[in-house]
C-alpha cells in the first residue's frame, strides 16, 4: 500500500513499531561517587576515577577489569591435531575390524 506523503510523492506504508521504552523517568546512570575508600597511598578517595587512576599510577591491577591474554587451544597445535585424527584412526579401523569395549 502507498502513502503519498508530498504531492506525487509516495512510500510503501510499513508496521512501524514504537521505540523501546523504560517505564524509568530518567535513564539508569551509574554514577562516579562512591563511599569513601583509602587507597595504597593512604588517602581517602570517593571518586572512583581517582580511585582507579592512582592505583594504575602505583602500577596496581584492578581486579576483574584486567585484560587477559588470549589462550590458545590446545587444537590449534598442529601436533595435537596430527595425533588426535591418527587415534580417530586407529579407533575406527578397530570398530571396523570387530574389537568393542566390554562394559561388564
Amino acid at each position: 500500500m502507498l502513502i503519498e506523503i508530498f504531492p506525487n510523492r509516495w512510500v510503501v506504508a510499513r508496521v512501524r513499531s514504537e521505540p523501546a521504552r523504560s517505564a524509568l523517568p530518567v535513564p539508569y546512570v551509574i554514577s562516579d561517587e562512591m563511599p569513601p575508600v583509602e587507597q595504597v597511598d593512604g588517602r581517602f578517595y570517593t571518586s572512583k576515577a581517582k580511585f582507579r587512576s592512582v592505583g594504575r599510577a602505583h602500577g596496581l591491577t584492578e581486579v576483574g577489569t584486567e585484560k587477559l591474554k588470549p589462550k590458545q587451544r590446545a587444537s590449534a597445535d598442529p601436533l595435537a591435531k596430527l595425533k588426535r585424527r591418527e587415534t580417530l584412526k586407529l579407533a575406527a579401523e578397530k570398530f571396523k575390524a570387530g574389537y568393542r569395549v566390554r562394559t561388564d
